[in-house]
């Protein structure tokens, strides 16, 4: 995760630097869906969800999930700068 972007920072390679990274297909978003978060597009069109105001693919402005404070810009760390006996201490839950 870049933390500037929101992004995968490694994206073309991803599967190489972890290997169960999931790519998503229509075959298997039934299976991957539950443990999305509740905002999250795929999850929501794969259960005929509206998309919220704020998603880039309503407003059609990739800032917009930003704005709305939706976002994680600027509070995640990346797990090489953190022990892995630690990961669970920075672990986010969405609210219920």
């Amino acid at each position: 995760m870049d933390d500037e972007t929101c992004r995968c920072a490694q994206y073309d390679i991803r599967k190489q630097i972890v290997p169960e990274c999931v790519v998503l297909t229509p075959k298997n978003i039934e299976d991957v869906a539950y443990w999305m978060p509740e905002t999250c597009a795929y999850r929501l069109i794969f259960e005929q969800k509206a998309l919220y105001d704020w998603h880039p693919l309503i407003s059609g402005d990739p800032d917009s999930v930003h704005q709305a404070g939706v976002s994680v810009l600027g509070w995640t760390v990346p797990e090489f700068e953190v022990p892995e006996e630690e990961w669970e201490e920075y672990v986010v839950e969405e609210p219920i």
